[in-house]
């Protein structure tokens, strides 16, 4: 294959939208603000700032322990990326490593990473899996294939609007928003 020869027409495009649709259907961006909110912590604290002749070094004496904080985050980005059902577990961690990188790696990463991992943190508990679209098609109208029935066939069926309530806690039937046990 020469210079001058172009890629394949469209595997741009279609890598693109493989991508896409793999990043639909996993916390991505919990993942990566997880992922680069580690950086930070380890970097810090191991970083030698130069300032003309003047070296300043931040290495604190919780080195180790920002090492620690820094690559657990890393994985647990890394991990929500291709393990989307411990979102919750990874979520909770990595806000938990977050808060405790404050004293232990120059306030979490100077803030820079503390921040990253809290609100990477965020997003993966707060990810919810999508709902599938619904199978396009020619269904009829009324009850579909496992679907809803329409309005017009409610339970009374004379087309009325009535509360679709299906929890049994309104007024209407003596309940007063108490679920039973049995």
């Amino acid at each position: 294959m020469s210079a001058e020869t172009s890629a394949v027409p469209g595997q741009f495009t279609r890598r693109r939208l493989q991508f896409r649709a793999w990043r639909g259907t996993r916390p991505f961006w919990a993942g990566l603000f997880v992922l680069l909110g580690g950086f930070p912590i380890i970097y810090f604290p191991y970083a030698h700032l130069q300032l003309g002749h003047l070296t300043l070094a931040m290495a604190t004496t919780a080195g180790a322990g920002s090492l620690i904080i820094g690559v657990l985050l890393i994985v647990l980005g890394i991990s929500l990326w291709f393990q989307k059902h411990i979102r919750v577990f990874a979520g909770v961690a990595s806000i938990l490593l977050a808060l405790v990188s404050i004293p232990v790696s120059n306030f979490g990463g100077f803030v820079i990473g503390f921040l990253l991992a809290l609100i990477g943190g965020a997003l993966a508990v707060s990810w919810a899996p999508g709902v599938p679209p619904a199978p396009e098609g020619g269904q009829e109208t009324g009850q579909g294939q496992g679907g809803a029935p329409d309005a017009a066939s409610g339970p009374a069926g004379n087309g009325t609007n009535q509360s679709n309530d299906l929890s049994g806690t309104s007024p209407a039937n003596g309940a007063n928003g108490r679920h039973s046990a049995g």
